[in-house]
């Protein structure tokens, strides 16, 4: 099923995930719609913030990166079969220079900008039957993995812009958490606040 990608604006995203444990009600589920939900807005990640939920919960599919040229062909293969489900994830350790790269966001839509992260990183979490893996993974897979842990740490990716880009992007970014946007996939935009 898909569900409604929550916009910028709403609180949610900015809530730091809690920790949740294998009797999650409906969790199998959770992830079917998880997944439904980023193919149906063409994503490549996705956190549990975005469709409404404050857990330690995402998804990555790399696949859409098997065929980048600006890869190495062994950058692509790993992407060409990358497909994971992150529970309870807590990045132990990120290392090397930083690089830039654009990133976007499903609930941030029509937005892409540089932004500078660590090439490598170590990571545990639980997989979707709850075993628990410590991994390390660099270059592009590490990225779409640091982006979608920053939404279960409140943390968005315009939050690492330089406040000369956040100062240019405020006008779009109010637009966006007003509903004033057109994107091809649906959206829950926060509710506006009521004057007293």
């Amino acid at each position: 099923m898909i569900l409604p990608i929550v916009a910028y604006g709403d609180p949610v995203l900015r809530k730091k995930a809690t920790v949740i444990n294998e009797n999650y009600p409906k969790l199998d589920a959770l992830i079917e719609n998880m997944f439904d939900t980023m193919y149906g807005a063409r994503g490549i990640g996705l956190a549990a913030p975005q469709i409404g939920l404050a857990i330690r919960v995402f998804i990555v599919d790399a696949s859409p990166f098997e065929d980048d040229e600006d890869l190495t062909e062994e950058e692509q293969q790993l992407c060409a079969n990358f497909k994971k489900v992150f529970i309870n994830a807590k990045i132990v350790e990120e290392e090397g220079d930083e690089w830039a790269f654009n990133e976007g966001c499903l609930s941030i839509p029509n937005i892409t900008e540089d932004v500078f992260r660590q090439p490598t990183i170590t990571i545990e979490y639980h997989d979707e039957d709850f075993n628990k893996h410590t991994e390390t993974y660099d270059g592009i897979v590490a990225r779409i993995i640091q982006h979608e842990y920053d939404h279960i740490e409140g943390i968005l990716f315009t939050d690492k812009l330089s406040v000369l880009k956040k100062r240019l992007l405020k006008s779009k970014l109010t637009n966006i958490s007003k509903g004033k946007i057109d994107v091809s996939y649906r959206m829950k935009f926060p509710k506006a606040k009521k004057k007293r």
